[in-house]
């Protein structure tokens, strides 16, 4: 008895290595460290906020300031009478920047799938870096101090930033497809962690010689990166003479292997074409809209299920060192390194969680039993005793629940939606989608923060994790219905197998 066409997908994964060529690769490497280098831009900022703040209140470090004319404007570098203050101006600059990123995601999407995803790439990590550059470096060589004057670079830079994640998505989506894209996208998703300690390892390197060159050679390398992508990058296969995905149909592996995650799976169907791409007289497909990329099945769910995600996940990003330095008493130094962890698990397991998937040919049946786990993870980091081995293998631990659903909800996850077989092969959706979810889930991170910090103040670091918990279980809620559809798939094509035997 012959299986149908749904069920033939075992080697999907071979047939991804049998296209791979050197163009993949080099894609996925300039895709991987070009947010890698924005995300150390942003860790950079976490990592000198300390020195910053010193600079901000009054000290000597500013006695050799030049006598410019107004004293106030030039000459004082005594933004705030004290640290705290300064601390807390330092947390609004994260709030605005997260707000104004989540604003410029919705709008680099759409801009991404109009323009050449190269350029807009490149343009947001060329001047993306000028703006970090005047912010940390000029004003500090000027000794030029405004709030003001911060506020609205930070804006921009957010808004700048924001052309990263749905270009770099929306390229690696043109050049892999559904077959193991899971493993391909949890592994290639650990470029945010990646940034992170990069923008530590540089930060650290010449903070020694003032803040001002941390952000100077953050910006020169995120610079030189931009340049590279410019000359370097191909956005679709089509610009080297390959077949955009599914155009070949001699191989049913892959015509398997990209058929839309979010497609509808009617038992009596088992032998449709599930090929994402358009025919030939679509060749030159349109953009689709903002509108119709929020009425595709599953985007506004997984949207809002990244919200509460996302929350979790970045309020660790901002938050874990000065826990452990505030809940433990460890020295900042010690507490930075040690939240390295977090991220490691979320490379582990968005690597490994994203092959399962693979397996399964089915994406939201696997975030949820590592939501499970992670709500367990969260209330057993909760209590972890004043030990560092102890605290880094439990760290580890939530990171691999928290952090693999979140890199593959915002990478493979919205690379699925932007191609299914509503949107009839327009690549042009990728960037779009992407942009709405991960803007959604900006959106929840940047009020994360000021609620993580509110309740902190008012009820304590135990309350933060029932915070944490609380938000884990709506990710669960509002994917639940897409949940109990792949479960019924999986098992109707379990009833398939057993048939066939």
């Amino acid at each position: 008895m012959a299986l149908p066409g749904s069920l033939r997908r075992q080697p999907a994964n071979r047939g991804l290595v049998s296209r791979c060529t050197h163009h993949h690769i080099v894609v996925f490497l300039l895709t991987f460290f070009s947010y890698s280098l924005l995300h150390a831009s942003r860790k950079t900022f976490s990592n000198v906020k300390v020195s910053i703040s010193s600079q901000w209140t009054p000290s000597c470090l500013n006695s050799t300031a030049p006598e410019l004319r107004p004293y106030e404007l030039w000459n004082s570098s005594h933004l705030f009478p004290n640290a705290e203050e300064a601390t807390l101006f330092l947390g609004t600059l994260d709030t605005i920047f997260l707000f104004s990123y989540a604003v410029g995601l919705f709008v680099s999407g759409i801009v991404g799938d109009r323009l050449n995803l190269r350029w807009v790439l490149s343009f947001g990590m060329c001047s993306s870096a000028l703006v970090v550059f005047f912010f940390g470096t000029l004003t500090e060589w000027l000794h030029f101090y405004n709030k003001w004057f911060y506020c609205c670079l930070w804006v921009v830079n957010g808004l700048l930033q924001s052309t990263g994640w749905p270009c770099v998505v929306a390229v690696m989506g043109n050049w892999f497809g559904k077959a193991g894209r899971g493993f391909v996208f949890g592994l290639w998703s650990a470029c945010a962690s990646v940034g992170n300690i990069l923008g530590a390892f540089l930060a650290s390197c010449v903070l020694n010689y003032g803040y001002e060159y941390a952000f100077l050679v953050t910006a020169s390398v995120q610079f030189a990166g931009g340049v590279i992508v410019f000359f370097g990058l191909l956005t679709s296969p089509k610009e080297v003479g390959l077949p955009e995905l599914g155009v070949d149909q001699d191989s049913s592996v892959e015509e398997d292997a990209n058929r839309p995650l979010m497609g509808n799976d009617d038992a009596d169907d088992d032998d449709r074409n599930y090929s994402i791409q358009a025919t030939d007289t679509d060749s030159q497909p349109k953009a689709i809209g903002f509108f119709q990329a929020c009425c595709l099945p599953g985007v506004v769910l997984y949207s809002l299920a990244y919200a509460c995600l996302k929350l979790v996940n970045y309020s660790f990003f901002f938050w874990l060192p000065f826990y452990l330095s505030n809940n433990f008493g460890w020295k900042e130094a010690e507490a930075d390194q040690l939240s390295i962890w977090y991220d490691v698990g979320g490379i582990i397991g968005g690597t490994i969680q994203g092959l399962i998937s693979d397996v399964l040919q089915k994406r939201a049946p696997v975030l949820a039993i590592s939501l499970l786990f992670a709500v367990g993870s969260l209330f057993g980091y909760s209590r972890s005793p004043n030990s560092k081995p102890i605290n880094a293998v439990i760290m580890a631990i939530t990171g691999f629940f928290i952090g693999g659903p979140s890199n593959m909800i915002s990478s493979a996850i919205s690379a699925d939606l932007g191609r299914q077989d509503l949107v009839k092969g327009s690549s042009e959706a990728l960037a779009t989608v992407t942009g709405i979810v991960d803007g959604t889930g900006s959106i929840g991170a940047a009020v994360g923060q000021y609620l993580v910090s509110l309740i902190q103040e008012n009820l304590g670091w135990m309350w933060v994790f029932y915070f944490f918990i609380l938000m884990t279980s709506s990710t669960v809620l509002f994917i639940s219905p897409l949940i109990v559809r792949e479960i019924k798939l999986l098992l109707h094509e379990r009833r398939l197998r057993m048939l066939a035997e």
